[in-house]
């Protein structure tokens, strides 16, 4: 069941718990250049998205929103229109006379980011907040005389020093940071609002929205959510990413319109959303529980260690596919025929095949627990035991023996099966490993990859399991690949250096999918480094939080290089800048040669 909240109309679309879920994208081009603003908005909506955002860093831009609205209805398409404006309130007041919707961020909508590190007494704090009362009113009355709707988005990554000094880069921070606007709503009687709280971090992301809806709720508040993971990146990362974070909240009936954010052509993010929703269609809803110990910090499901499974070792992954994916291969191959087995590696094989051979390094699967405690031998080392979720209750009434590892198979489940499963472990202090196994027949792999993310990457997330185990039809020589990027993208397992890329907008002012893979040509070797390709100021600094290094657009053809959120380097020219980043990278001793 979605979270109840009120509808909020934008044109001829409604946004809210009482209508379906909609899909957005925004448009990279200048705002000040028509026609092709004009031709990438036609080919979001003619992709399914049923809103396309465009940036208006200036007064001029937002005018322009005019021509862009004339042009796309001569042409046919009269859907509504989303401004993005950061620091200027002004073209947010024009913007909102032009377009159906009007997306401001509350750490720069007022505040002008200093990277300051002050003490704020209560009265000084008060002042400021009644600056943005101020400033905001004048939007809200402009919004109610035209009939346009607000978005209060939060970003992770630019914060004001304000919120910054009191809270901190938290999700409470990003939360507090929104409420100072929304207070204003409610009491200008204004409820035409939609909130997002975005991050490029997706436990982040998680744990921000559900702070935001149970703060809301404590104020009578009930507005509806825009759910994103920013800077998700490009391929499969970026939709891997945006399903963990996007697909773990819609699972919990939060969310009313997404869009995920990838360093690729606009178009390209509504079939990767459409998919995301076509996953929790598919599923039954179950509120968040804001009393569980996860609900608003990282919580790793204690376990004790069994050969190199459980405790503090990263997950491991099991495969039927035994070829490599780049520099690794899976931890242990599962195969039905002894006759298959290599010596340099670990294999499973279902019990009656390994109980007739006689392989150190193979190791049993028993397809249920009654077939584990019938069977007459058992590994010494690793026993791997197949869980009935509908009995799980019922047969584990005692504590299983040190060399077991559980296995439950969400074929024909949902990721809430697997988390009563958890919970119900740790209730009984069951601290056997688990692995999660799925089997996914889809001939689209995009597909694959969104729903295993839900399914079972939503979990690692959140600090349960201790093992994936992907077997998929259709797709088998990509299986390793999709489960090492997941563990990478929960963070649990890194394998590889960790990009943290924006979508690119109207302000980005060079090629950035050019220029990602220009940076990733040269640091892809870097394994654990997180490196960030930013298109501009808006979100850059902020973000550099959760990177080692950033890559920072300052003007046309000129890039700032970051070290964390420190600014190191200013106003290099652009083919210049790849190799400063690696200068950087080397003066720190973060290089390695490839």
């Amino acid at each position: 069941m979605r979270r109840e909240t009120v509808s909020v109309k934008i044109g001829d679309l409604y946004i809210g718990s009482k209508h379906d879920v909609k899909t957005q994208s925004m448009t990279t081009a200048s705002t000040a250049d028509t026609k092709p603003s004009i031709e990438e908005a036609i080919r979001i909506f003619n992709a399914g998205g049923q809103l396309v955002r465009f940036t208006a860093p200036s007064i001029k831009e937002a005018k322009n929103l005019e021509n862009i609205r004339n042009g796309l209805i001569k042409k046919g398409y009269s859907k509504p229109l989303v401004a993005d404006i950061h620091f200027t309130p002004n073209a947010a007041i024009v913007a909102s006379k032009i377009v159906e919707k009007v997306r401001i961020n509350p750490g720069n909508f007022v505040d002008k980011k200093k990277f300051e590190i002050r003490e704020y007494d209560n009265d000084t704090y008060q002042q400021e907040v009644k600056k943005i009362e101020k400033k905001f009113i004048d939007l809200i009355n402009s919004c109610k005389k035209n009939d346009t709707a607000l978005r209060i988005g939060t970003n992770h990554g630019s914060l004001s020093d304000r919120i910054m000094n009191k809270f901190g880069d938290t999700p409470l921070g990003m939360v507090e940071s929104a409420m100072e606007f929304l207070r204003v709503c409610k009491n200008e009687n204004f409820d035409q609002v939609v909130l997002s709280m975005k991050s490029s971090n997706p436990i982040v992301m998680i744990h921000a929205y559900r702070l935001l809806v149970k703060k809301m709720e404590s104020e009578k508040m009930f507005f509806p959510l825009h759910l994103g993971v920013t800077e998700a990146g490009d391929g499969l990362d970026g939709r891997i990413k945006s399903a963990l974070g996007i697909g773990t909240l819609l699972s919990e009936g939060l969310g009313d319109t997404i869009r995920v954010s990838l360093t690729e052509d606009p178009e390209f993010e509504i079939p990767a959303a459409e998919k995301i929703l076509s996953k929790i269609e598919s599923m039954s809803i179950k509120e968040s529980d804001f009393n569980n110990i996860r609900a608003f910090s990282f919580y790793k499901r204690e376990s004790f260690e069994v050969e190199n499974i459980g405790n503090m070792n990263h997950p491991i992954v099991i495969s039927n596919d035994e070829s490599l994916f780049e520099e690794n291969s899976p931890d242990y191959i599962f195969t039905l025929d002894p006759s298959l087995v290599n010596k340099d590696k670990k294999y499973i094989l279902p019990f009656n095949e390994w109980n007739k051979c006689n392989l150190k390094n193979t190791f049993p699967y028993y397809d249920s627990i009654k077939e584990f405690r019938k069977s007459g031998k058992k590994s010494k080392k690793i026993n791997f035991v197949k869980l009935n979720f509908d009995r799980i209750k019922n047969t584990i009434n005692q504590s299983f023996n040190n060399k077991v590892v559980f296995v439950l198979d969400v074929t024909s489940r949902s990721r809430h099966d697997l988390l009563d499963a958890i919970n119900f472990f740790e209730e009984q202090k069951i601290n056997n490993p688990v692995v999660f196994k799925g089997n996914y027949d889809e001939k689209d792999f995009e597909k694959i990859a969104i729903d295993v993310s839900i399914d079972i990457g939503s979990l690692f997330l959140e600090g349960m399991g201790n093992g994936i185990w992907i077997s998929c039809s259709k797709n088998t020589d990509k299986v390793n690949e999709l489960s090492f990027l997941i563990l990478q993208n929960t963070r649990t397992r890194i394998f590889k250096t960790d990009y943290i890329s924006c979508p690119s907008c109207g302000r980005t002012k060079f090629d950035l999918q050019e220029t990602t893979l220009m940076v990733k040509e040269y640091t892809s070797h870097l394994k654990g480094l997180k490196i960030s390709v930013m298109g501009c100021i808006v979100n850059g600094p902020g973000e550099m939080a959760d990177a080692d290094y950033g890559y920072v657009g300052s003007g046309t053809g000129f890039i700032s290089l970051y070290k964390g959120k420190q600014l190191v380097k200013r106003n290099i020219p652009s083919k210049h800048a790849v190799d400063e980043l690696i200068q950087l990278i080397k003066e720190n001793g973060d290089w390695t040669d490839p």
